[in-house]
Formats: structure tokens, C-alpha cells, sequence
């Protein structure tokens, strides 16, 4: 294993549970759901709930910058989204196409480091271009990193990575016995970003709906009842504050004496 994949492996890898240093945590993962029923209880078109959740996100992108959070990763557009009506798509295209044109400034402005996960092969060009630049202007930001899973699922991200394992084991580089939990993690998407500590869904759904499957393995699932474009800083606290309540044992025993 090179130098370069030992240390993405010990930065994925967990902090003892026994360490307490969860007061905030420093990775959050948030499946935005919700803005289509935040739109339909007002009256309101679909597109409508897209644009006040994309205001949502710029609130909570600020407020994880003003908590401490170290790492948010959110599930912004997942493979399956595609079956969605023509003219939704295109909505959320036109928004993607904005928020990047509008914000990438003021992200990179206030340091933050933009990630994407996800397959880009099919995307259209511009897109793709987009996506790009977002990475290649904040690069050497070293503030909070905002990954974003667009055109992201965790069964396809998952095949790919076992598909690039084979093809290794078939050109004699290396050995089926050397696959590894942690080697398998470095060809993911993530490969250099820790797991997340909690994950997030707002909207009341109790599912993680095909997002960081394997990264979620030891992650505090939280379920907040809200819709996506009534997501604030309060609310991000109150899942924290959720968060905090837990203890995190990674497969151990409990700390306190009985468990």
C-alpha cells in the first residue's frame, strides 16, 4: 500500500468512542428531502420548494462554517432522480447551473473547499464543466469542505469501486486476499474524506434511500420531521444537540458500567 493511501486510511478511520470529543461533530452528511411537500401544503409549483431549498442550503453551509463542522456532505441529486418528470429535471439543472454561477464566489471567498461525488461521465457538458471548476477554484481552501453528491448513488459508487478492485486482481497487481475493508474504502469516491459522524434526513422519511451506504456503517442517523427549505441553523443545532445524547461505540461495549 502506497504512503499517500496509509494516510487516507487513517484519516477515514474512526476516533475512539471512549476519546469524548463529540461535542460537534466533524463530519455531517444531510439528505435534503422535502421540497416538493414544503411546496404542495403552500399551493405552490415544485420548482418554487427547489429555490427555497437551495436557500436552505446557503443557510446551513454557513451555519456548519460557524459551528466548527469540518466536513458537510449533501445529497443533492441522486442517480435515481433522472426518472423525475423532463421539466423538473431541467428546473434542477437551471438551479445547479445558478447556484454554482451565483455562489462559487462567496464559497471561495470564505475559504470553503468544494468536493463532488458522483458518476460525471453522462452529464452534459456544461454541467461537467461546472462541476470542475466549483473543485478546481476552491482546491486549496482549507476551510469547511462541502462535498456534494450530484448524480450520486451509494450501489453504483460501490460497483465502481469493486469494478477498478477487479480489474487490478485481473492485471496481476494485486491479490484477491489483499482486499481489505480499508483497502475497498480507498476506491470509493470518498477516499479521502472521513465517514460521517451523522447523517441527517430531513422530511420525516426513516431511509437512507441509496446515499454513503458504506460510509454510513457506524454514522448516528438522525430523522428530523421538517421539510428541506425549513431547515435552519436552529435546526442543525437541534440534530447536534441529538447527536451529542449518543453514545458511539463502533461495534465495542458501552463506557458506563452494566452495558
Amino acid at each position: 500500500m502506497s504512503e499517500a493511501a496509509s494516510s487516507a486510511t487513517q484519516a477515514a478511520r474512526p476516533s475512539s468512542p471512549r476519546s469524548g470529543d463529540f461535542k460537534v461533530p466533524r463530519h455531517v452528511a444531510i439528505i435534503m428531502d422535502g421540497n416538493g411537500r414544503w411546496a404542495a401544503a403552500r399551493g405552490l409549483p415544485r420548482i418554487e420548494g427547489h429555490r427555497r431549498g437551495v436557500e436552505a442550503l446557503r443557510k446551513t453551509v454557513s451555519a456548519a462554517g460557524e459551528l466548527g463542522i469540518s466536513v458537510l456532505t449533501i445529497f443533492s441529486f441522486s442517480s435515481e432522480n433522472w426518472s423525475r418528470p423532463a421539466s423538473e429535471i431541467h428546473d434542477l439543472m437551471g438551479l445547479l447551473r445558478r447556484f454554482i454561477r451565483n455562489d462559487l464566489a462567496d464559497l471561495h471567498k470564505n475559504n470553503v473547499r468544494v468536493r463532488i461525488i458522483g458518476e460525471r461521465d453522462d452529464l452534459d457538458r456544461d454541467i461537467r464543466l461546472l462541476l470542475e471548476e466549483a473543485e478546481e477554484l476552491t482546491r486549496n481552501n482549507e476551510g469547511l469542505t462541502l462535498v456534494v453528491a450530484f448524480n450520486y448513488g451509494a450501489r453504483q459508487e460501490i460497483a465502481r469501486a469493486a469494478r477498478r478492485l477487479a480489474a487490478e486482481v485481473a492485471q496481476g497487481r494485486l491479490a484477491p486476499g489483499d482486499i481489505t475493508p480499508e483497502l475497498f474504502g480507498q476506491y470509493l469516491d470518498t477516499s479521502d474524506i472521513a465517514d460521517p459522524d451523522v447523517i441527517i434526513r430531513t422530511s420525516g422519511e426513516l431511509r437512507l434511500s441509496n446515499f454513503l451506504l458504506w460510509q454510513a456503517a457506524y454514522s448516528e442517523l438522525i430523522f428530523v420531521p421538517i421539510n428541506w427549505p425549513d431547515f435552519d441553523k436552529a435546526a442543525l443545532e437541534g440534530a447536534i444537540e441529538e447527536y451529542r445524547r449518543r453514545e458511539r461505540r463502533f461495534g465495542g461495549l458501552a463506557a458506563r458500567a452494566g452495558s
